[in-house]
């Protein structure tokens, strides 16, 4: 599942709205240590919305 968010996630980050909303799906879904990767995933993949990623893991932390 998580290879499979990671893939979403690149498809959606031409729109900051959709890649919020899918990275907050991805969360629920994804056990604690997948979210860790994500988090640190996202976190290098997408400099650009490094205030969307903290801002939502914040939210589900």
């Amino acid at each position: 599942m998580f290879e499979y968010t990671k893939q979403i996630l690149q498809k959606v980050s031409f729109d900051r709205n959709l890649f919020r909303k899918e990275l907050i799906k991805a969360i629920r879904i994804l056990k604690k240590e997948e979210r860790l990767m994500l988090k640190a995933w996202c976190v290098s993949s997408f400099a650009a919305y490094s205030d969307v990623i903290v801002d939502v893991f914040r939210k589900f932390s």
